[in-house]
Parts: C-alpha cells; sequence; structure tokens
C-alpha cells in the first residue's frame, strides 16, 4: 500500500497570556491508502489539535511545527492557503468536527449546508448535490431524508445533527477523513451503520481514515492501527490487536482497567489518579511519571527511551518488561440498592409537537411521547436507553419539571410537578445536559458557572460558595487552575465535567443525566461512575441516567427501561433486561453494542 499521510515530529504551541502552552510535541503518526488510524487518549492530550493542525484550523497564534507533514506526496506547510483550501480541505481531507452544533449553521438549512459546498466547487449541479445529499442523510440513519433538507439544525437532536455532519462530509468523497468523535451522540445502533458505512466506503474507495475516540472498543473494532496520546504525546502506537490487547505502557493498561464490560459482575472501575499535567512547563523526565503506579528515580531525570514490544509495536518507557497484572477491584458500594417509593413518577404521558415544512409549508403533529408511564425510586439508577428520537430527552425534560406533557401527569415527591416552583425542584434534583457547549455560559468563568446555583439558592457567602467550587471540581477531576477559564478554552470532555460538577455542587438527593459520559474519555468516565456509586452509598442519591452505552448500563443501572418511537417497550431489572432482553429492538441494541474484550491477563485481574 502506498502511504497517504506521513507525519513526523510535530509540535504545536498555543501563546496564552501565563506563557506558552506546549501542547503537541514530536508527534509522529503515518498512514496507508485504505487503512484507518486510532488515535486514543485522555481530554485535553492533543488529539484533536493534531487534526485540526493538519487541516489548517488552529487558533490564531498557534505555532506548528512538523519536521515532515506530506499527504499523498504533498508537502502541505509549503502549499499557499488558498491552493489548500481549494485543493486540499474538503475535496481530499474532510473533517467530522466533535461538536456538531457549534459546526452546523443555525440560519441555514440542512440542505443548504449539505449541498453548497459541492455545488461552488463546481464538482455538482445543484439537482445533482441535492439527490446525492438525499441518499447520504439515508445512508446515515436520517428519517425522511428529503423533509429534512427543509429543517434546520435545531429541530434535530443530538445524535441526528451528528449524523448531518457525517454526510456533509462525505459529500465531497474526500481521500482521507478525519473523524472526531463520530459516534459521541449516536446510539449503539446509528453507531454501528454509521461505522460500517465508513468501513464500506474505506474499502470501496482506498480512502484513509483517522477516528480520534475515548470509545476503545469501537477503536479495538474499526482500526488497523492505534496510536495513544497522553499530555501531547505519543507514548505507545502500533497494530491495534498488539497495543489493546497486550498494551505495554503502564498509561495505556491503566485507560484498560477504566473500561467497564459487560462480561463480569460490575465493580469499582480503576480509575487513573490525578489529571493531565500542565503543559505550560513540560517536564524532562516522562510525562506520565506523576501518575504512574510503576514510577522509579530514572523515570523523572530523562525522557524514557523508545522501545519494542513487537514488529509493529512501540512505547515510550523506561519499563523493558512492563508488568501486566493489577490487583483486584474492589466492590461497588451502591449497586444493587433496592428501591424505595417513586420520588418522580410520569403517568400517561403524551406529547405532541407542531411542525412544518419550510417556513410555510403545512404543519404536521410529531407524537414525541406517546402513553408513557415510568417512575424512578428513590435511591435507584435507572437507565432509559433507545435510539436518538426515540424520546428519551423529552421524557426526562418533562420529568424535571422543565416542560409540560400535552396530557398526562408527572409528580415529584408526592405533588405534581407543576405545582412546585424552580428553587422547590432544584433543591431536590438537577440535571445533566447532554450538551455542555450549550448549556455553559460562554461569557462566564467556570468558577462562576459551577457557583451559580448556590447563588440563585443565596446559599453562603463568596468564600463557602469558592470552597464549594473547589470541592465540587475535586470530584469530577478539573484541576483549580482551570477555575477562571472559559468554556471555549476547554476540550469536549472538560465542558462535560463542569456540567456535572454544576449540577453536584448544590449536593442534591437526585440527578437526571442525559448522555452524561458520552462526551468523557474511559478514565474521567471511570472517575464519574465511581463518584455516582459513592454518591450513592454516602448520600442515597437517586438518578435517572440516559445514555447508549450499554456497557455503562451494566456498570451503573439497577433497573432499565427501554424506549422505541415513544413508548417504553421493555423495563425490568438491570441484569435481566441485559441478559435475557424479551423485545426484539432490546435485543437489536445489545447486538449492536460493541463490545471489548481485554487481554486475559488484565481481565482475570478484574
Amino acid at each position: 500500500m502506498s502511504t497517504l499521510l506521513d507525519i513526523r515530529n510535530l509540535s504545536i504551541s498555543l501563546k496564552l497570556p501565563d506563557g506558552t502552552l506546549h501542547a503537541v510535541r514530536d508527534v509522529s503518526l503515518s498512514l496507508d491508502r485504505g487503512q484507518s488510524l486510532g488515535i486514543v487518549g485522555e481530554s485535553g492530550s492533543g488529539k484533536s489539535l493534531s487534526a485540526l493542525a493538519l487541516m489548517r484550523l488552529l487558533p490564531r497564534g498557534a505555532e506548528c511545527r512538523p519536521t515532515r507533514m506530506a499527504f499523498d506526496g504533498q508537502d502541505l506547510p509549503a502549499m499557499p492557503d488558498a491552493a489548500f483550501a481549494h485543493e486540499i480541505a474538503g475535496p481530499r481531507i474532510g473533517m467530522i468536527f466533535q461538536e456538531p452544533m457549534t459546526s452546523l449553521n443555525p440560519v441555514y438549512t440542512i440542505g443548504r449546508q449539505m449541498t453548497e459546498a459541492a455545488v461552488a466547487r463546481g464538482m455538482l449541479s445543484g439537482s445533482q448535490a441535492r439527490k446525492k445529499a438525499i441518499d447520504l442523510l439515508d445512508r446515515v440513519g436520517i428519517p425522511d431524508p428529503a423533509g429534512r433538507m427543509s429543517q434546520y439544525p435545531h429541530q434535530m437532536s443530538g445524535g441526528q445533527r451528528q449524523r448531518v455532519m457525517i454526510a456533509m462530509t462525505l459529500m465531497l468523497d474526500p481521500d482521507l477523513l478525519i473523524a472526531d468523535e463520530p459516534t459521541t451522540a449516536l446510539d449503539v445502533t446509528v453507531q454501528a451503520q454509521i461505522l460500517d458505512l465508513l468501513d464500506g466506503l474505506r474499502r470501496e474507495r482506498q480512502m484513509g481514515m483517522i477516528l480520534i475516540s475515548h470509545d476503545l472498543a469501537v477503536v479495538a473494532e474499526r482500526t488497523d492501527h492505534v496510536a495513544v496520546m497522553y499530555a501531547g504525546e505519543v507514548i505507545e502506537q502500533g497494530a491495534a490487536a498488539a497495543v489493546l490487547r497486550a498494551p505495554a505502557h503502564p498509561y495505556t493498561q491503566s485507560l484498560l482497567q477504566a473500561i467497564p464490560t459487560m462480561g463480569a459482575d460490575p465493580a469499582r472501575l480503576g480509575a487513573i489518579p490525578g489529571t493531565v499535567p500542565s503543559l505550560m512547563h513540560p517536564p524532562t523526565g516522562c510525562i506520565f511519571a506523576p501518575r504512574c503506579g510503576y514510577r522509579r528515580p530514572d523515570c523523572t531525570s530523562a525522557r524514557p527511551p523508545v522501545q519494542q514490544a513487537g514488529a509493529v509495536h512501540d512505547y515510550r518507557c523506561v519499563l523493558s518488561d512492563p508488568p501486566t497484572a493489577r490487583p483486584p477491584a474492589q466492590p461497588l458500594a451502591g449497586h444493587g440498592v433496592a428501591g424505595g417509593e417513586p420520588v418522580i413518577a410520569a403517568s400517561h404521558v403524551t406529547q405532541l409537537f407542531q411542525s412544518r415544512k419550510g417556513l410555510f409549508g403545512p404543519k404536521r403533529e410529531i407524537r414525541a411521547l406517546d402513553d408513557v408511564s415510568l417512575a424512578l425510586r428513590r435511591g435507584e439508577t435507572l437507565a432509559l436507553i433507545g435510539e436518538s428520537g426515540s424520546g428519551k430527552s423529552t421524557l426526562a425534560r418533562i420529568m424535571l419539571g422543565l416542560a409540560l406533557p400535552t396530557s398526562g401527569e408527572v409528580t415529584m415527591l408526592g405533588r405534581p410537578v407543576a405545582e412546585l416552583t424552580g428553587t422547590e425542584r432544584a433543591s431536590f434534583v438537577q440535571p445533566v445536559f447532554q450538551d455542555p457547549y450549550s448549556s455553559l455560559n460562554p461569557r462566564r468563568r467556570l468558577a462562576e458557572i459551577i457557583a451559580r446555583p448556590l447563588v440563585l439558592r443565596g446559599e453562603g457567602d463568596s468564600v463557602s460558595r469558592a470552597r464549594s467550587v473547589e470541592q465540587a471540581m475535586d470530584l469530577v477531576r478539573l484541576p483549580k487552575r482551570l477555575l477562571h477559564t472559559y468554556p471555549s478554552q476547554l476540550s469536549g470532555g472538560q465542558r462535560q465535567r463542569v456540567a456535572i460538577a454544576r449540577a453536584l455542587v448544590t449536593r442534591p438527593e437526585a440527578l437526571v443525566c442525559d448522555e452524561p459520559t458520552s462526551a468523557l474519555d474511559v478514565s474521567v468516565q471511570a472517575q464519574i461512575l465511581n463518584l455516582l456509586d459513592e454518591l450513592r452509598a454516602e448520600m442515597g442519591l437517586t438518578c435517572l441516567f440516559i445514555t447508549h452505552d450499554m456497557a455503562v448500563v451494566h456498570q451503573i443501572a439497577d433497573r432499565v427501561a427501554v424506549m422505541y418511537q415513544g413508548r417504553i417497550v421493555e423495563e425490568g431489572n438491570a441484569r435481566d433486561v441485559l441478559s435475557r432482553p424479551a423485545n426484539d429492538y432490546t435485543q437489536r441494541l445489545l447486538a449492536a453494542a460493541p463490545r471489548f474484550d481485554a487481554m486475559p491477563e488484565m481481565e482475570a485481574a478484574r
């Protein structure tokens, strides 16, 4: 196979008011035509920034210094910006961005955004572009694709917007596709459909693909090679089977220990202690040393050498024979607690929405919820699963009292939720929304955002509120240095942690979490899931947990409710539903879920 992409010694630095941030250091990656490369690592490790450098989308003032950056034999840094924008960005290299709501233009229809680039470049006529756009929307699982062409991004769910972004990128048939968390907001059936589509296009067109993801199960199933990044460095890379089945670097081993699996009884996950260090002043030694359980004196004196763990497997570490065994995981403290009386209950709830085709088209009725009854019991974790658009988020908003149903009733603590004031509801239950970027005020710093619920409730003075904010940040493993930053300065995973910290700062009795871990890497996800278990044990926390991740459901849920087209089609004990699903739809969801089989030594250590 011919080499499609060759990056050597890429370093990226950002000029900040406090100094220079050395975000990426000496990263070397290569990709052959028709192959796929997975890039994994914790949030803030430089994965997305490396991809943005390839697309010339780095922030203003960033300095990009590769020894070599060649695409299909062309020297990319030597190309003028105009030539790069016309010849490379889009037609040759396409990128699926992590947050579709911020990447789609809110005032343009889906159809215009889908067809604009192809028509403007003269690649397709207007009618040809429209036909191709409808076909791609259909292939990525958008219902009524022709009708969706006249809709706007805000009229779609998060998962549907992500699918539109994927279809839009494929409109120009790129030779290299960079997919930055392309399946974060997607349910397992659509995720499998999208990945099958990308795999098919890759083989059919010999397209190269870079998959940036925190989902190690997806990376293990769908990539040929894997690069593990930590704090701006590639610390291990090689064939996917070698790296993910027999990891050599302690960091990669720790990541794999943090993955919840469905093959064993739920146990406390192996979260990595500490956080990714600041890159303002990178250490002279191993960047992972402060968090490594195998740290030796020589780890901090000089940068570790690159060692070979196999023919196509190398890692940067002083350990020539890294251990693979881990101490047995501790049992969960709060899992399996029997639920008490219902604290939030929906009874025969129906929700109708009115929609129209275009601005002046005829109205049509959409039944988002159809006679739904569901009760959340005190002290339990109830997982709500189902495909995007099945009504999960709509039901959650109604149960929170943030929307009124067309018919039916919702009670909270035995009282109709419509009779409760906002303060009364907020003192009992707090939400964690699916899209942290749109739910965080972009004009406020983190300290203000997290403290806002305390201010609204009039709790404490400025000193006590600041202390509560720091405690909440500790709970979700956010470093104190981020207190005075804005949401736009954070990675997607860090913003999700801010949203969770804001919900926990008042120590509520209940949480309604809409995909709270979908944007988190596995190590932070493990910390959050362990934290929720601790809060259940300490304060009897009640939780409604909306998720697409079946392994997370197995890890945290006591009961499961499955939604399909606005109805509850199956409900029961989590172990029973996941192991012996009675409904055909539930069986399809479980069959489509990616599974990760750890190396035998690591699985035995669980």
